[in-house]
């Protein structure tokens, strides 16, 4: 049996997102593993399935540990499942990574499903260093030990010649923001993107120094944040 990872849109309807092959498998599950049953069954509904022939079992950031297996039971029971997360791809900065790996650990195929992802998207907009990149997930919330983070990061960046991603609730966007140009190297380059495939998308790339100077504001948008260290 097969666990299909399936991205959700980030923004829009499921056919803006996902292709015709993935939403057919959609439609054919009946069992899923999501993060929040309520978006869940809007999203399934929208896609063409029929909501109350659904089995929908909730995983989040704080489902303990030892009950994730017992998520698995309809691969046991000869059933395929879907996995689903809020927004874009599952099991990447999701907890859906804990489902993925039960089941990599129980032998059962992991299939992932095309579709959107912010990382990548943000990454291909921002015309930063695509051969060398790594996903750094979300910083910390303390402001000394953010800013201790930030530092690191620009070094590895500078050292590297590495794109550094990393991401944030929407509400600390702000927060972050300020720490990124209070922590940078004026030469560094920042890129924000914010509210992907939407019609209020924007992907704006420009030095430290200029960021200081354009006092923004982010607000509550989905973003992905992208840093590459001026090379000396």
């Amino acid at each position: 049996m097969i666990l299909y990872a399936i991205p959700t849109p980030l923004g829009g309807a499921p056919e803006d997102a996902l292709p015709a092959s993935a939403l057919k498998i959609v439609r054919s599950l009946r069992d899923f593993v999501v993060e929040d049953a309520k978006s869940a069954r809007a999203f399934l509904s929208a896609a063409g399935c029929k909501p109350r022939e659904l089995q929908l079992s909730e995983l989040s950031e704080h489902t303990p540990a030892a009950d994730v297996p017992a998520l698995l039971q309809p691969l046991r029971d000869g059933r395929a499942l879907g996995l689903l997360s809020e927004a874009g791809c599952p099991a990447i900065a999701d907890p859906g990574a804990a489902l993925v790996e039960a089941a990599q650990r129980e032998g059962f195929r992991v299939l992932p499903l095309i579709g959107p992802s912010s990382i990548v998207l943000a990454l291909m907009a921002s015309g930063l260093e695509g051969q060398r990149f790594a996903f750094c997930g979300y910083l910390p919330r303390d402001a000394t030990e953010r800013a201790g983070r930030i530092k690191q990061l620009e070094q590895r960046s500078r050292r590297e010649r590495e794109t550094e991603i990393f991401i944030e609730t929407p509400y600390r966007n702000d927060a972050l923001l300020s720490a990124l140009l209070e922590t940078c190297a004026p030469g560094t380059r920042l890129c924000v993107a914010a509210d992907l495939t939407l019609g209020s998308e924007s992907v704006k790339t420009q030095t430290i120094a200029d960021w200081r100077r354009a006092r923004t504001n982010l607000g509550k948008r989905p973003a992905v944040f992208l840093l590459l260290a001026e090379h000396r």
